[in-house]
């Protein structure tokens, strides 16, 4: 506490003036009077006209004392030093990712940020001065928690409800937001709370953002797995090799041992070195004899957990069933036995009951009467819903394009390819173009309604394409993307903060799926009328979900795996692309006076003397 006017103590000296009014005792004369004309004179003679009494513990005397030490104090201008927001606008943006959970900071990071958050709620200024505060939560997506107001109660609940999450930075969507509510606000300020683990915001280069940043995190003390991956052994289905890459950002080499294990049964398990500021991948070849779940550990005690564990649902591989239904095309029957290393091959004329159990049905210039469910290659074959009354024809449509980075069209190119003729008709909405003539998209392939659909316009009898070697090829990548086993174990092992989607094709009307989390709770999802798709979107947190769904038991699991969010080097600034780099800051100290406090105690002490000499006086 400081004094603006320490001046004004010289006033406290009129304390003992005070005093000395209390220790004057009155002389006392007794007279015989003939009349009341005296009682003036005798009022007059009792007033104090002697000093040095004994003074007595007087409420009175205490009041005005401290009536009077109250206003010397006030007059002095006492402050204290504290937080003080300028402008009339302030956004608060609180990191809720990953990164934010460790341990560095007591007793974290989220913690630590969050602290500082709520001490800027407790330096707004009182709402007659019209500061106005608003609080967002970056985690998997911005979202404001409080709207712009005054009120530091609604304040200070917003930010404590907040959670951390085990998503990655998202900070460019809440900046985004937040340049929209300062925008046209001047002096307006955004507040950054974070440990800076973000990617350059290159991207919000172009807005004119009033950024503080206050970063968070005292060292980088970590190791973490940033990518995971399996496949199957071709030539034995129930052998599986698990691919792991361990990262360390630390200057410092270490050397971790890492665990597999499978529905919590240790299968393999071995020491890792890992170099400074560099990583290394590993290779796990294991058994599996039914479906599960792996889980890689990464044991090491470090200042975050969130990233030494990774979960990798596994199915036993099964056939993969196809129906062709041609008029005769060996060249495409020969391609379709060739793609993977277990395929079943069904040859009809059309499509019958082998379509229900079919996985893939291939429609080789044959329009069924009704479509099959089941992912389909149209070749030279259109379902009227897609164009109808559109349908054109091509003759001897040139190649100019084809999209190389599209995974149908791996190791795929179509320089020699010629056509004899090809079906014209626009590509659907929903579907993406990749194989282009010069008027109309001769090969395309897309998802609607959870069905999986590649369509190809011409003939191949009509074309060079079956006696080219990307054939095969496409004919192998088709299969792998249109199988559904692959489409499900895709969609079994994903990242946090990504939706999980899946369509129930079971008989019937579509039932209520109940999602185990991670942590115990229980989420349902109920599905829209007329629809058989559910997403499950709340996937904050790491680990193993399971969903009961009728008679259907099965899981999905998510991981972190994000080299950023295992990087804990506190960040000096953030990178703003083409604008100067944002230096981490921390709330500036102001003058903050009291003396306002001061002299309305002393006004309501005032009152309380009042009351007590009249009280006596009564």
């Amino acid at each position: 506490m400081s004094l603006l006017s320490p001046w004004a103590l010289w006033f406290a000296l009129s304390l003992p003036v005070v005093v000395g009014f209390y220790l004057l005792r009155r002389r006392r004369i007794s007279r015989v009077v003939p009349s009341t004309v005296l009682w003036q004179r005798f009022l007059a003679e009792n007033e104090a006209n002697a000093p040095f009494q004994r003074l007595r513990r007087h409420a009175l005397l205490i009041l005005q004392l401290a009536i009077l030490a109250l206003v010397v104090i006030a007059l002095a201008r006492p402050f204290r030093t504290g937080n003080r927001l300028q402008g009339s606008l302030q956004v608060l943006i609180l990191d809720a990712s990953a990164s934010m959970q460790a341990v560095d900071e007591s007793p974290n990071r989220f913690e630590a940020a969050r602290r500082q958050a709520l001490a800027m709620v407790d330096a707004l200024g009182p709402a007659s001065e019209g500061q106005e505060m608003i609080a967002l939560v970056a985690g998997a997506q911005a979202e404001v928690r409080q709207s712009a107001t005054t009120d530091k109660a609604l304040l200070r609940r917003a930010i404590e409800s907040a959670r951390v999450t085990d998503t990655p930075t998202r900070l460019e969507e809440a900046l985004r937001v937040a340049a929209t509510l300062v925008k046209d606000r001047p002096g307006a300020e955004v507040h950054l709370f974070s440990d800076g683990a973000v990617v350059d915001l290159a991207g919000i280069d172009t807005l004119d953002l009033p950024l503080v940043f206050h970063g968070v995190g005292r060292r980088n003390r970590n190791l973490g797995l940033v990518s995971a991956e399996m496949k199957s052994n071709p030539e034995d289905p129930t052998q599986r090799a698990l691919f792991v890459r361990v990262a360390n950002p630390t200057p410092e080499a270490a050397e971790v041992p890492l665990t597999v294990r499978f529905d919590d049964e240790v299968v393999a398990s071995r020491q890792v070195r890992v170099g400074p500021t560099n990583g290394v991948a590993e290779v796990f070849v294991v058994d599996q004899v039914r479906d599960g779940v792996f889980t890689i550990n990464l044991d090491q005690a470090d200042d975050l957990a969130v990233d030494n564990t990774v979960s990798v649902v596994s199915r036993l591989p099964r056939p993969v069933r196809i129906l062709l239904v041609t008029r005769g095309n060996r060249f495409l029957e020969r391609a379709l036995r060739s793609a993977a290393p277990r395929v079943e091959v069904t040859v009809a004329a059309s499509v019958r009951a082998e379509g229900v159990e079919a996985d893939i049905v291939v429609l080789d210039d044959v329009v069924p009467g009704n479509w099959p469910r089941a992912n389909v290659l149209a070749i030279h074959a259109v379902r009227p819903e897609w164009s109808p009354g559109r349908v054109g024809s091509l003759e001897a449509p040139v190649i100019v394009d084809w999209k190389s980075t599209h995974p149908l069209l791996r190791f795929v190119g179509f320089d020699a390819v010629q056509v004899a003729q090809s079906l014209e008709m626009p590509t659907p909405s929903w579907a993406v173009s990749l194989v282009e003539s010069s008027r109309s998209s001769l090969v395309w392939a897309g998802e609607v309604d959870g069905q999986r659909t590649i369509w190809i316009g011409f003939d191949l009898l009509q074309s060079t394409w079956p006696l080219r070697v990307g054939f095969p090829i496409f004919i192998a990548n088709a299969i792998e993307w249109l199988d559904p086993d692959r489409i499900r174990a895709a969609a079994e092992t994903g990242r946090t903060a990504a939706p999980v989607q899946w369509l129930w094709k079971g008989p019937g009307s579509v039932p209520t799926a109940l999602v185990t989390v991670p942590d115990g709770g229980i989420e349902s999802l109920v599905p829209s009328e007329g629809t058989r798709e559910f997403v499950f979107p709340d996937t904050t947190r790491q680990g193993v979900y399971r969903v009961e769904q009728g008679t259907n038991r099965w899981s999905f699991a998510v991981n972190l795996l994000d080299a950023r969010e295992t990087d804990l080097t506190p960040k000096e600034s953030l990178d703003r692309g083409r604008r100067a780099p944002v230096a981490a800051t921390r709330i500036q100290p102001a003058s903050l006076e009291g003396w306002r406090w001061f002299a309305l105690a002393g006004f309501g002490i005032l009152l309380t003397e009042w009351w007590w000499f009249h009280r006596r006086t009564a």
